[in-house]
This record gives structure tokens, sequence and C-alpha cells, in this order.
């Protein structure tokens, strides 16, 4: 019996060769289509894609040993900046027929390409809007568990806050991909990469951040939790604080059964 060439990756959803050098994602169509010129692969009587690293940021973060990328079988993501669709596509492979993701972009001159791999792909949904207002989809957008980012805009820290607000579930995974050069051309890109993390890091937990080189340049991936909202608890009464508040309260409640004294009247 051959040997299979293709093995499971550490990264749910995401497999490997027998050398762990590459990535491939099980093709969810059947059968497989090459969207980009991706190599398939065929072994054990599944179709796998090739994914590679330098075409993709998502990809490059697996390869740079990312120990979660939040996503399933069955996840419901919202991808902002989908662009032409390519690493969408392998997040299609990856959550499957039970998933759903939501593909936001605002250039008119990639939505045609991606209008026609969503309607290849069925788990997949085109939206044309601005990523800066999520006010402006909210009616088309549901409550996701993964938002995905890359977005090469100065604000685009702001961006994914905004939606990561708007969109993600409680316990649910951010993750940005950042681009430097975009923010600051003149700053050290670590250090952008330390002011993004320190404002996304006042309002959600940072679970990762790594860099992306070799496979992308003055790039990182910061991936953050959405936390539950606090619930205020009572703070515990130490010993004495409770005897002293109980002989208070015994000595509102006496003073409150006595009779208040008469004051006796005047003889004019």
């Amino acid at each position: 019996m051959a040997l299979s060439k293709i093995k499971a990756h550490d990264i749910f959803e995401i497999y490997t060769d027998f050398r762990r050098k590459g990535l491939f994602t099980k093709s969810l169509l059947k059968p497989a289509q090459s969207h980009f010129g991706e190599r398939i692969v065929k072994d054990g009587g599944f179709n796998y894609r090739n994914w590679e690293p330098k075409r993709s940021k998502l990809a490059a973060y697996v390869m740079k040993g990312c120990p979660n990328t939040g996503i399933r079988s069955g996840s419901v993501v919202l991808y902002l900046g989908a662009s032409h669709g390519h690493t969408p596509s392998y997040v299609s492979d990856m959550i499957g027929k039970e998933g759903f993701m939501f593909c936001l972009d605002f250039a008119p001159r990639v939505m045609r390409d991606l209008v026609f791999l969503c309607e290849a792909r069925e788990n997949m949904a085109p939206i044309m809007a601005d990523a800066h207002h999520p006010e402006t989809y909210l009616d088309r957008v549901s409550e996701v568990d993964v938002v995905f980012q890359d977005i090469a805009q100065r604000d685009q820290a702001e961006i994914f806050l905004r939606n990561c607000r708007a969109f993600l579930k409680e316990g649910g995974v951010g993750l940005l991909a950042v681009k430097a050069k975009s923010i600051n051309i003149k700053k050290d890109p670590k250090q952008i990469f330390a002011e993004v993390r320190d404002m996304i890091g006042k309002e959600f937990m940072i679970t990762d951040m790594r860099g992306l080189e070799p496979f992308e340049m003055d790039h990182c991936m910061i991936v953050i939790k959405k936390r539950p909202p606090v619930e205020d608890t009572p703070k515990k009464e130490s010993g004495r604080n409770r005897r002293r508040n109980n002989n208070n309260n015994n000595n509102n409640s006496r003073d409150s059964n006595r009779r208040a004294p008469v004051r006796p009247r005047r003889r004019r």
C-alpha cells in the first residue's frame, strides 16, 4: 500500500506534505478547481490545493508557527479586504459546507472576480462596502466567530477595532495582518507593530503576535480574542467591618424603636 503524501497539520483544517515544507487545504469543490493556478494534489481519495505562503499572509502566519488561527470547520468568518479572493478561497476550504464567510471589499475592479468565485463556492458571499463604516452593512453580516483583516490603509487598526466591536462574538478570534509601510513609511516597523498592539490591547486580549518575514516583509500578524464583559462583583467584607456594620444596624434599629422625647409646652 502506498504511503500517503499529505498529512494533517497541527493547525485545524490545514494539511502538509510528509516533509512539512508545503501547506494544503482539502478542496471543498468536487471535482477540485484551480482558481489561481495553484497545484492540485490527489491523495487518499481527496483533492488538496497547494497554498503558497508568499501569496497569502494567513499561510505565511501558519508557516511562521502560529499556535491557532481560530478557523474551524463550521466557522462563520468576516473577511475584510477579500480582493480577488485568493486567501478567502482557502478559508472557504477550511470552514467547509457547514461554515460561511462574508467577503468584503470596496474596489469595483476586484469585485467582479470575487463574485464569480463566490458563485462557485456556496459558503462565500461577496459584499461591496467600505470597511471604515460597518454600520452600512450591519444588515448584511451576522455575528461571526472570526474576523480576518488584510487592508493596507493608514488607519487599519481602527478599521479592525470597529468591525470586531460590531460583529465578533464573545470568545471569538480576530486576526489583523499589519502592513507597517501603509501606516508610516518613515517609522521603524517594529515600533509601529508595538503601537498597534498597544492600541488593540486596550480593548481586546492579545493572544499572539509575530512577524511574517521572509514571506512578507514589514508585516506582522496580531491575533486577539474578544473577552466577555466583566461583571461587577461585590467586595467581600472583612470580619471586623462585618461586625461594625452589624452593630451599626442594631443601633439604628433600636434608635428607630424609641419614641421621640416630648418637649413640655411653655406657659404663657
